[in-house]
């Protein structure tokens, strides 16, 4: 069996044919049943080799008269233009056009493809290269693009290109600002009904650093966060702690494309840390700020172990007093669980200077635990009663933002070290991509792009 591809142009009912590709079948099998990859890839290679020389052309023609007094202009020469696409790299012939002379310009020649394709890379090719290299590494994207399209491209490219579109993202971020609470109690009683209340759970991760050639350059610290809805997708957000000098911007417009307004319930679960305990102050007038109540749990379930070798023979009545401090702290009573435990600091005062002995590093534990307690006493609530009513008292979703967004890309597996302006730029690619937004940001820079992108997909990492 012989098959002829033909692609015929219909140009203002001028029909132009051109020879895409020759197949060729003998015995039929599974592996000769229908068209292979390779066959696959040559189609659309050639069929957009075709396409684009026509849109070219016709471009080219429809320029080459002068706009004023439709007098043809002369072509100085040509040059190449190299064009990348999903479907191969087109190399150009670029005309050089000489103005009319009709009226006045700031340069004798022109090139009208060069103005017209300011970039060189289709959007399609950037949108794809920057969502897969969000997933998964760059070098195992570049593969991935070369064994389903006709393209060759490298890693270098694709961070490159990933890059672009990340700084391009930041250059849209809003203002930074201390309050983005606006108006007063009468306008905010003259919003329409809100939607469900909305939780917030922000926590920490920790990144291998570089320096330069440094690759030994210790960690630093990266703040997600992920808002859960009843009825709604979750939202995800990221940022590099000592990089990024937005934080508060970029976590209120997280919560704007939830939909929040200022009359809606928001809840903030954070695990009291310096970086993200002041971060959702003053974003909105009916929000409550929590103390996470696992971070909590995980401080005391240290000291725990830690006075099971220190203790003896004391240890039960130091794990009584430890009970009572949990207890205390569940109905959010701040005041009688500081006082146990500066009960329990004194009892162990006798050895803070003594590093030698057992006791001291339990004295160590309890005393930040102290402070700890102490500085987040505003955000320590009764947590039975939140229990009882089905609020959230625990960061979970966090934990689980912190595995998206960070570590199935930046750690486990992935034995990359990163500088913090890197770092900070995947993770805007990454939490839009994750968020079904980066395609949206693409139809916003290229309103003509095919929405046939717009379809959700299983994220594979």
């Amino acid at each position: 069996m012989k098959i002829k591809l033909q692609l015929i142009i219909d140009n203002n009912n001028e029909y132009i044919t051109e020879d895409v590709i020759y197949l060729e079948r003998d015995e039929l099998s599974s592996e000769t049943l229908g068209l292979t990859l390779k066959e696959a890839k040559n189609i659309n290679s050639k069929v957009q080799e075709i396409r684009i020389t026509h849109q070219i052309t016709d471009f080219v023609a429809h320029h080459r008269h002068c706009p004023c007094c439709s007098k043809p202009r002369s072509i100085k020469g040509y040059h190449p233009l190299i064009y990348r696409t999903l479907f191969g790299k087109i190399c150009l012939r670029s005309p050089r056009l000489f103005s009319c002379r009709c009226q006045s310009q700031q340069s004798s020649t022109f090139s009208p493809l060069v103005q017209l394709l300011t970039e060189h890379v289709s959007p399609e090719l950037s949108y794809l290269e920057s969502k897969w290299a969000s997933l998964m590494s760059y070098g195992l994207a570049a593969k991935l693009l070369k064994e389903v399209f006709p393209v060759e491209i490298y890693p270098s490219s694709v961070y490159r290109i990933t890059s672009k579109v990340a700084n391009r993202l930041e250059q849209e971020l809003g203002e930074e600002k201390a309050m983005f609470i606006e108006g007063c109690q009468r306008d905010w009683n003259q919003l329409p009904r809100p939607d469900t209340p909305i939780t917030v759970s922000l926590d920490g991760g920790y990144v291998h650093a570089r320096k330069g050639n440094n690759r030994k350059a210790g960690w630093f610290e990266v703040i997600v966060g992920k808002s859960l809805q009843e009825g709604h997708q979750p939202r995800r957000f990221g940022y590099v702690v000592n990089y990024d000098q937005k934080p508060k911007r970029r976590l209120y417009e997280m919560l704007e494309k939830q939909g929040l307004q200022l009359n809606q319930d928001i809840n903030f679960l954070t695990d009291g840390g310096d970086t993200v305990r002041d971060l959702p102050l003053y974003l909105s007038p009916r929000s409550e700020h929590i103390l996470d109540w696992f971070h909590v749990t995980m401080r005391m379930t240290v000291i725990k172990q830690i006075s099971k070798g220190a203790m003896g023979k004391d240890y039960a009545n130091f794990e009584k007093q430890l009970l009572r401090t949990k207890w205390f702290l569940w109905h959010g009573n701040v005041y009688q669980s500081l006082d146990v435990l500066e009960s329990l600091i004194m009892d162990l005062a006798l050895y803070s200077k003594n590093k030698a002995h057992k006791k001291f590093k339990l004295w160590r534990v309890v005393s930040e635990f102290y402070q700890y307690i102490q500085s987040n006493s505003q955000f320590i609530l009764n947590y039975g009663e939140l229990y009882r009513h089905g609020e959230s008292v625990s960061s979970a979703c966090a934990e689980s933002a912190v595995n998206e967004l960070i570590s199935k890309r930046m750690a486990k597996s992935q034995q990359m070290r990163w500088t913090q302006k890197v770092a900070h730029l995947l993770l805007q690619v990454r939490s839009k991509t994750l968020n079904g937004d980066l395609i949206k940001s693409f139809k916003q820079w290229y309103p003509k792009m095919d929405d046939a992108h717009n379809i959700p997909q299983p994220l594979a990492a």
